[in-house]
């Protein structure tokens, strides 16, 4: 299996932590900033404590350090008000800042080839349309718990939830949200799955 070398795995680290640094640094709201990055604070040890017994391919480590970055951003401004998507929104003259929309995206994108590989190291399925329907099932499952996690925060804070729901007034927010994910995981498998394909392999030829 193909993952990272040594030298590229502390270039991983090294922009984690500086994006982590800079997001919080004069972060708008450190408490919608924490409810963004925490995830970064849950999987980064996990994939860090594992690199040994368990080393993700090349293709899914750099995906997630994308990810990190996105969330990263997406907290330090909030998601409705992120200079990129401010930038679109006036120059493609959107009804609202669209960031959120790309993150849920990418929510999907990035898991998939996750869930791909964990699948396809830790269960018997093999390539094919029952791994493709479990990646995408399993994505669109984890955007429902997000969405779970946005209502709760809603109830619980009340008009403090807004700037970290980034719901912009829009009633359909939620189903946007998963359906871009699911989007977000079914385009990742079509687009990458020759490449991860190929990082599984080993070099006699057989699945890692």
């Amino acid at each position: 299996m193909r993952t990272v070398t040594r030298t590229e795995g502390y270039v991983l680290v090294v922009i984690l932590v500086v994006a982590l640094g800079w997001s919080a640094i004069g972060a708008k709201s450190l408490g919608t900033w924490a409810l963004e990055v925490v995830w970064i604070f849950v999987g980064a040890p996990i994939v860090l404590l594992n690199r040994h017994r368990f080393a993700l391919t090349r293709l899914v480590l750099w995906l997630l350090v994308c990810h990190a970055i996105v969330l990263c951003y997406g907290g330090h401004h909030t998601y409705a008000e992120t200079p990129l998507g401010n930038w679109f929104q006036d120059t493609f003259d959107l009804s609202r800042n669209h960031y959120d929309r790309f993150a849920h995206f990418v929510q999907g994108f990035v898991p998939a080839m996750l869930v791909r590989e964990l699948l396809l190291r830790l269960t018997p399925l093999q390539r094919g349309g029952w791994t493709f329907t479990l990646t995408a099932a399993v994505c669109l499952s984890i955007s429902a718990c997000f969405e779970f996690v946005e209502w709760a925060a809603a109830l619980i804070l009340g008009a403090g939830a807004d700037e970290f729901l980034a719901t912009q007034g829009d009633v359909w927010d939620t189903q946007w949200d998963m359906f871009l994910c699911l989007c977000g995981a079914l385009l990742a498998q079509l687009l990458l799955r020759r490449v991860h394909d190929a990082q599984l392999v080993t070099p006699s030829g057989a699945r890692r």
